[in-house]
This record gives C-alpha cells, sequence and structure tokens, in this order.
C-alpha cells in the first residue's frame, strides 16, 4: 500500500496568515482547511457585524477549495467557533443558506474566541471528481 501524497499549497487570491499554519493541506483527494475568520487577503482581521464576519469566513473558505480543487459543495465537515451564544440562531440561519442538504458533518463551540473575532469556520472537503 502506498502512502497518499500530502501537498500544501499556495493558493494566490486567498488570505494569508502570519501564523505558524498552512491554511491548507491536501491529502490524496481530502482537503483540510485551517481556521478561516473574517480577515482580508492580507491576513487583517475584519472587524462586522456576525452576518458580516461570518459571510467573510465562509467565501474564505470558499476561495481556499476552489483553489484546491473543490467547494462548499463537497465539504463533509466544519468545525464552527462562534463567540457570543446569542448569536447561534442568526448562525444557524446563515449556515443553512451556505449548506443546503445534505449538510456536513458539524461541530458548534461558542463562548471561545478572543474580542477581536464573533466567528471562525475550520473544514474537510473531498475533491470535486473532473
Amino acid at each position: 500500500m502506498t502512502n497518499p501524497i500530502v501537498s500544501y499549497p499556495k493558493l494566490p487570491g486567498t488570505p494569508v496568515s502570519h501564523l505558524p499554519f498552512s491554511p491548507c493541506v491536501v491529502v490524496g483527494d481530502l482537503i483540510f482547511v485551517s481556521g478561516q475568520a473574517s480577515v482580508d487577503l492580507e491576513g487583517k482581521i475584519v472587524s462586522d457585524t456576525f452576518e458580516g464576519e461570518f459571510r467573510r469566513s465562509v467565501e474564505n473558505v470558499r476561495r481556499v477549495l476552489e483553489a484546491a480543487g473543490s467547494d462548499l459543495a463537497h465539504v463533509v465537515q466544519t468545525r464552527n467557533f462562534v463567540r457570543d451564544a446569542e448569536d447561534l440562531p442568526l448562525y444557524n440561519q446563515l449556515y443553512r443558506e451556505y449548506f443546503p442538504e445534505p449538510r456536513p458533518a458539524r461541530t458548534t463551540i461558542t463562548n471561545c474566541l478572543p474580542p477581536s473575532l464573533r466567528y471562525e469556520i475550520e473544514v474537510v472537503a473531498v475533491r470535486r471528481v473532473s
């Protein structure tokens, strides 16, 4: 049995981070996307309403996935970090918009982010079949 190829794609047009992690790791047909928050392409935090931060974070995930050969429809698992539990109803509403049925497996953790962030998401996806 051969080991799957592991790659750490450099993804133009996706946010960079100045922290020590890879935004995306591809192992065979699996794509692991590190936590994406409400940041611009230079990695600067963009503070906004919960909805604004949610949408920016998921759009960052979308860009990373597209550059790695996938998309939101191929996400199989999400881990979501919501700073304030009071945002959970809006979070669930927005989540349904971006992840229609059948939805990926999901974990949500609240009261866990620093004051500078309202939302962060990490995902596991599979490559699209060409």
